[in-house]
């Protein structure tokens, strides 16, 4: 692979995230890692340090020539203006969930980068995991039917039992619905179109909740969102799909996604994740089947599969998955999710999106078709 089938990647922000990014980089040789950054400078050394990279300032890495593409690894509340920062440098730009956390923030990001010419892309990448994708073959090529209606959930204790510093999942911009719910609907409108309507009910059982994870064990955090959310989620296709994001669940015995098709109904596996079983059922059978399937990507964490699909697209000139468009339109949806809770009414989704392209072929030969 020569250099002008490369693109240079500039990393700003090295929380948690950012090492899974880094270890998943280096199966993409259309990505080369130029430097990385964050507001604390010393964190970024030991990252690079970590990793064999090479830390630079914020504005260094902004203004570096060789960076094409600014990941955006920072926190939700950080996403727009990161965004909007690279590019008014002149990079493309492609953030961690969720674009932003409010659709009017993406939307700014969105029409910035179309009057600049230049591209947004947004995680979750996880819908072009293996498992995902053979869940759409099946789903395109007839043999669950029509899906009518289904249920999405995701039930947790809360991330403050693990996550180092988790204040900011309760905070604006946190809650279940802005953290898990990108994954959930980005991948419900990658097997089922464009989402129409959104009806909802939330609550908020504690207004503090205690840290028990280290190294702030016991220290309390405010909660200003919703912890627990059920919505209906009503499709353009006609699929009708129930669904909770929720951090109260002590425990529960719910699969991550049910669908139910005209012909079969099928398991869908955790869309946090880029592998696991599909299973299909028809009336009358007694077990459930799995699904096997050769599809790339669906045998470790890939974080970054769509920064580097984003790349070959800008080589190849055509339309990168994980886009901009996608993330907005799962961006209204679950805000749509909050309005329809506070105002006790449903609330029509405006933004149009097309289903991403399926994921064909592996990047491993530097392509992906």
């Amino acid at each position: 692979m020569g250099a002008s089938d490369r693109m240079g990647v500039g990393i700003i922000g090295c929380g948690n995230i950012s090492t899974q990014y880094l270890k998943a980089m280096a199966d993409f040789p259309v990505l080369e890692i130029v430097g990385i950054a964050d507001m604390r400078p010393e964190v970024a050394e030991k990252k690079a340090e970590e990793f064999g990279l090479t830390a630079m300032s914020v504005d260094e890495l902004l203004a570096s020539d060789k960076v094409q593409i600014v990941v955006n690894l920072t926190i939700p509340r950080a996403h727009v203006e990161v965004g909007l920062r690279a590019l008014a440098a002149g990079k493309h730009v492609y953030g961690e969930k969720p674009l932003g956390i409010s659709f009017a923030e993406g939307k700014q990001l969105l029409d910035a980068a179309d009057k600049a010419g230049l591209r947004i892309g947004s995680a979750p990448d996880t819908f072009l995991g293996g498992s995902h994708q053979h869940a759409r073959a099946l789903l395109d090529s007839g043999e669950v039917g029509t899906i009518v209606g289904g249920t999405a959930f995701m039930g947790a204790p809360g991330h403050e039992r693990w996550h180092p510093d988790p204040a900011f999942y309760y905070d604006i911009g946190g809650g279940p619905v802005l953290d898990m719910g990108p994954y959930y609907v980005t991948d419900l409108i990658n097997l089922l179109g464009p989402v129409k309507r959104v009806m909802a009910m939330s609550a908020m059982p504690h207004t503090r909740r205690e840290i028990l994870s280290e190294p702030k064990k016991g220290e309390m955090m405010d909660v200003k969102v919703a912890t627990h959310v059920a919505g209906l989620l009503e499709f353009v296709s006609g699929a009708i799909i129930q669904m909770t994001m929720s951090f109260d669940v002590p425990a529960h015995m719910h699969v991550p996604y049910e669908l139910y098709g005209t012909k079969k109904s099928l398991l869908v596996p955790d869309p946090n994740m880029f592998g696991g079983d599909v299973k299909t059922k028809p009336a009358g059978a007694e077990e459930w089947t799995v699904a096997t399937h050769a599809e790339p990507y669906a045998d470790a964490n890939y974080r970054s599969l769509g920064v580097a699909d984003m790349a070959a697209a800008i080589i190849e000139g055509r339309p990168h998955r994980a886009s901009g468009a996608l993330a907005l339109h799962a961006l209204e949806v679950m805000e749509a999710l909050e309005t329809a809770s506070t105002e006790s009414r449903p609330v029509e989704i405006t933004t149009p999106v097309e289903r991403p392209a399926p994921l064909s072929e592996s990047l491993r030969d530097g392509k992906l078709a």
